[in-house]
């Protein structure tokens, strides 16, 4: 049997995901595929991790009630980036340290009206975590 690529493998995952956010949680992953060419995706942490250049850089919390959080984030080895001190100030982000920062789904009208900005702290975040 073929190994599956990243995005056959988190189909896969998403196809057997039994979660009351569902469809928004596929909503947001063909939203930020569809933000920049360079994005790839896999499973990482039990959950839809989307990369940069081979790194994690948003990966998605599915262990709410009633919502689910996308995680910004440097990738799984400790980094000392300022990310919070490179990107403008930003209400929709919920920074839980310098380098992560946290943006909560409720459902398809509250990902409808954050959708512009999302996409806006995405091209940022992605800019601000590229290797030089």
């Amino acid at each position: 049997m073929a190994k599956l690529a990243g995005h056959e493998i988190v189909a896969e995952y998403l196809h057997h995901l039994e979660h009351p956010l569902k469809a928004e949680i596929e909503e947001v992953r063909s939203f930020i595929l569809s933000v920049d060419d360079q994005i790839t995706e896999q499973i990482k942490w039990n959950a839809p991790s989307f990369c940069v250049q081979g790194e994690d850089r948003i990966t998605l919390n599915l262990q709410g009630k009633g919502f689910f959080r996308i995680i910004f984030h440097c990738g799984a080895k400790v980094q000392t980036h300022d990310i919070k001190g490179a990107l403008p100030e930003d209400t929709l982000l919920e920074w839980a340290s310098n380098d992560r920062a946290i943006v909560k789904i409720l459902n398809l009208n509250d990902l409808e009206e954050k959708k512009e900005q999302l996409r806006e702290v995405i091209v940022r975040w992605i800019e601000a975590t590229s290797k030089e």
